[in-house]
Formats: structure tokens, sequence, C-alpha cells
């Protein structure tokens, strides 16, 4: 890991730490780089604000996870690897995804499946079209409703269940364009 990541990495660990005791929403800068040791400066070198640390760490989820679907991994597999990273730091997220700014990580987390189903689906077949997109859409929205609810009630569902809810309830034009990555 380098320098830079593991600056990132401090601040993300910071905020998790603190995470633990008060919600993100009422939470600062200032108490994120009080407790990790930091200055103000080296943050903003970093990041724009609280929002985009969040967004930042859960880019690293997302690396891990659901981008894997179609290299090394399933639909299924990619979702596991995802529900079970939001687990693992189940204190983080239930802030997290609690966060109603418009930043939060429920709009992040959309726009980041959005775009990489997006574009799985143009790899297959092109230019999406409109019904299909509006599909995904409506199913992307969806999908992240039913993870920040199974995030803020306390995250009881396996992550296999999780996984599997979410292909389940794949409208059958997607499942037939995602089903076989």
């Amino acid at each position: 890991m380098n320098e830079h990541d593991s600056t990132r990495y401090l601040f993300a660990q910071s905020i998790k730490d603190l995470m633990a005791k008060q919600s993100l929403d009422k939470m600062t800068v200032t108490d994120i780089v009080k407790h990790s040791g930091m200055t103000r400066q080296t943050f903003y070198r970093y990041f724009k604000d609280k929002y985009d640390l969040v967004n930042w760490y859960f880019e690293k989820l997302a690396d891990k996870s659901f981008r894997q679907i179609g290299n090394s991994s399933t639909l299924r597999e990619g979702l596991i690897k995802k529900f079970t990273f939001l687990l693992n730091d189940k204190i983080f997220f239930i802030q997290a995804f609690q966060s109603k700014d418009y930043n939060n990580i429920e709009n992040y987390d959309y726009q980041c499946i959005l775009e990489f189903y997006q574009n799985i689906i143009r790899k297959k077949i092109g230019p999406i079209p409109d019904d299909i997109m509006f599909l995904l859409e409506m199913y992307c929205h969806g999908s992240i409703t039913m993870t920040v609810q199974w995030a803020v009630s306390g995250m009881k569902k396996t992550p296999e269940d999780m996984a599997d809810l979410l292909i389940a309830a794949l409208p059958p034009q997607l499942e037939q364009l995602l089903s076989d990555l």
C-alpha cells in the first residue's frame, strides 16, 4: 500500500471509530482530523468532505466485490462479496446508509452499480435501448433501497440471502443480459 492510500485508510479508520459513537451527519471534519492525529490540510488534500471519504472507502468495497462480476465472479458471488464487506464493517455502513446528505453513500452506490451494469450490457448489445435502460434504472434504485433497508435495520439477512433476493428481483430482460457473467 502506498503512502497516499495509508493516509486515506487512516482517515477511514478514524471516521469508522467515530461512527461507533455518533452519526455521520453530525460528525465534523474537525472531529475526524482530531481523532486521526492528522491536519485539516492533509484531510482536504485527499477528500472534499466527509462524504467523499465515505464514498472513497465504499469505492474500495466496489473494487473488491461487485466490480469483479464478469471477471472472476458470477453475479451472485459479486453480490455476496459486497454484502459480506458491508457486514464486516457493520457500524460504518449502518451509519453511512443513514445519512440523508445529497453526497451520501446511497446515491454514490446507485451511480456505481448503474454505470457498472450499463458497461456490461453495452459490451453485450451495444447501445442500450430505452426500455432496457428504464428497467435497469428501476432495478438499481430498488436494489439500493433494499440494501439501505437491510443495513439500517441491522443486517439480519445473510449476504447469501440478500444476493439471492436481488437476483430473484431482476426483470427477465435484465436477467438475460446479466445472468451469464
